[in-house]
C-alpha cells in the first residue's frame, strides 16, 4: 500500500514546488538583489533551482512573511542586460515586486505546510497502522481474503468447491483464518478434522460452512476436544446463533453448525473429517507398503 501511495503523493509535492517556482521566476524574477532584504544572492527567483530553494525555505516556516514582503510593489528592479550600458527604465525604477506577493505566499504556505505535508505523513502513519495491527485477529481483511481465494477455486460462483481442494485453499490463505504455504500437512489435516464441515453429495463443501469453519476453529469456538462431546458443544452452539439472529432458519443453523448425531453413513451425510480421515488413512497405508519394500 505504501509503495502505490507514497509515490503520488510525493508526485504531488513536487507539481505544487514546480507550478509555484515557475510562476515566482516569471513575477518576481526581476527584483533587485539586495543583501539588506531577504531577496538577495542566495535567496531570490532569479533561476529555477534558486526558486526551489526559496520555496522550501518558506514551506519549512523560516521568515516566509519578510521574504513576502520583499517581494511587494515599490522594490528596485534589475538592470537590464540586454541594453549597453545596462541601465533602468524611470518607467521601472522601483516598480518591480506586486502586491500578488500577498496571495502566492499565503496560498503557497496553505498547500505546503497544511495540505500536502499533512496529506504525506497521513500516508506514512496508516500505512505504519496497517503493517503493525495484529493479524491474529480477525477482521473484515480476512473476510476479503477468502473470498478472494474461494473465487480462484469457485469459477462457476455456485458457492460450492470439491472437497479436494479445501487443502490447497487453507495453504493459500494467511494465519489465523488460513495456515499459510509454510503449514505442514499434518497440522493442516489435523485442522480440516476439526472444521467438521457438511460434505454434499457430489462431494463439495458450501461457502457458508466453510467461512464459519474456519472462524470457529481459528476463534477455538466450542471444538470438540480430547473425550469433550461434539454433540453437545455444537448443540449449544446452534442454540447461542439461534438467541442472537432468531430469524435464522434450522437449514442456514445446519449449514453454519453441522451436528453430526452419529447416523450411519449415507450419500450427503458425511463431513469433510470423514473424507480426511480416509485419506490419512490411505497415506498413511501408502507409506507402510513402501516401507516395507524397502526392508
Amino acid at each position: 500500500m505504501l509503495s502505490l501511495a507514497l509515490p503520488y503523493v510525493c508526485l504531488l509535492i513536487a507539481m505544487l514546488f514546480f507550478i509555484y517556482a515557475i510562476i515566482g521566476m516569471q513575477v518576481f524574477g526581476n527584483i533587485k538583489l539586495n543583501d539588506e532584504s531577504h531577496i538577495n544572492q542566495h535567496n531570490n527567483f532569479k533561476t529555477f533551482f534558486g526558486a526551489l530553494m526559496l520555496l522550501f525555505r518558506s514551506a519549512t516556516g523560516e521568515s516566509w512573511q519578510e521574504i513576502m514582503l520583499s517581494c511587494l510593489a515599490g522594490q528596485a528592479c534589475e538592470p537590464d542586460p540586454s541594453m549597453a550600458p545596462p541601465s533602468i527604465s524611470p518607467d521601472h525604477e522601483g516598480g518591480c515586486g506586486t502586491d500578488f506577493a500577498y496571495f502566492y505566499f499565503v496560498s503557497f504556505i496553505f498547500f505546503s505546510s497544511f495540505l500536502m505535508l499533512n496529506l504525506f505523513v497521513a500516508v506514512i502513519m496508516d500505512n505504519f497502522e496497517y503493517l503493525t495491527r495484529d493479524s491474529s485477529i480477525l477482521g473484515p481483511h480476512h473476510l476479503d481474503e477468502f473470498v478472494r481465494i474461494w473465487g480462484e477455486y469457485d469459477r462457476a460462483a455456485c458457492g460450492r468447491i470439491h472437497y479436494n481442494a479445501m487443502y490447497e485453499m487453507l495453504t493459500h490463505m494467511s494465519p489465523p483464518l488460513g495456515l499459510g504455504k509454510k503449514c505442514p500437512a499434518k497440522i493442516a489435516y489435523k485442522r480440516l478434522v476439526l472444521m467438521n464441515m457438511p460434505v454434499d453429495e457430489d462431494m463439495t463443501v458450501h461457502f457458508t460452512s466453510t467461512l464459519m469453519s474456519l472462524i470457529r476453529t481459528a476463534l477455538e469456538i466450542k471444538i470438540a476436544r480430547g473425550g469433550e462431546d461434539r454433540l453437545q458443544l455444537d448443540t449449544e452452539l446452534q442454540k447461542e446463533i439461534s438467541v442472537i439472529w432468531p430469524h435464522l432458519s434450522q437449514k442456514i443453523l445446519d449449514l453454519l453448525v453441522p451436528i453430526n448425531k452419529g447416523e450411519a453413513w449415507v450419500p450427503g451425510n458425511q463431513t469433510d473429517n470423514h473424507c480426511t480421515g480416509t485419506f490419512c488413512i490411505h497415506e498413511g497405508f501408502f507409506f507402510c507398503c513402501c516401507l516395507l519394500l524397502l526392508i
